[in-house]
């Protein structure tokens, strides 16, 4: 199955990832963003995380890089989407921690704060936390993908990608209409 009913245990794991990426990178860090769909109560996802660290200066990105890496994280490009730096766990143990443990599946991404690609992550994530009808759509049209991708990941990605795209565009530059003084 690709997607699951909404894990309140989804925070947790977050927050104790959280906690992890603030000990070792400190005031390089200016904030941790829950984003993506595990991070809206009640909507069914893909039991992975999405995680963005937050930096205040793109000249903090080499040691947030360098830090990244001694929890066992290999950067991995911007992949094609500027303002948002990939970084892939190199196993299940990362973030590596004494003692170990098994950490959720997740994607770790670094943005500068003025970044295009955060404020498209927040608005997104901030909109279907408040809108239950924008929430059920998303839901739906993601379980329709699903269903039509009879279990396998990749297809769901590639499908999502171009058949959410027009949905998530509009439900960002709404959001981004209401928030704009007029």
């Amino acid at each position: 199955m690709i997607l699951v009913p909404h894990n309140p245990a989804w925070a947790d794991e977050f927050a104790a990832l959280a906690a992890v990426y603030s000990a070792t990178l400190g005031g390089l860090v200016v904030r941790i963003e829950h984003v993506g769909s595990t991070a809206v109560p009640t909507l069914r996802a893909k039991p992975i995380l999405d995680i963005d660290l937050v930096i205040g200066s793109e000249a903090d990105f080499p040691r947030v890089v360098a830090a990244l890496r001694t929890l066992g994280y290999a950067h991995n490009g911007n992949q094609g989407i500027e303002g948002r730096e990939a970084f892939k766990p190199i196993d299940d143990n990362a973030p590596l921690t004494s003692p170990a443990r098994r950490w959720m599946a997740h994607h770790l991404y670094v943005c500068p704060a003025d970044s295009r690609e955060l404020r498209r992550h927040l608005i997104f994530r901030d909109a279907l936390r408040q809108h239950a009808n924008l929430r059920n759509e998303y839901e739906s049209r993601k379980l329709a993908i699903a269903e039509r991708s009879h279990g396998d990941r990749r297809v769901y990605a590639q499908l999502k990608e171009s058949e959410c795209r027009d949905f998530i565009e509009r439900v960002i530059a709404e959001a981004d209409n209401e928030m704009s003084p007029a």
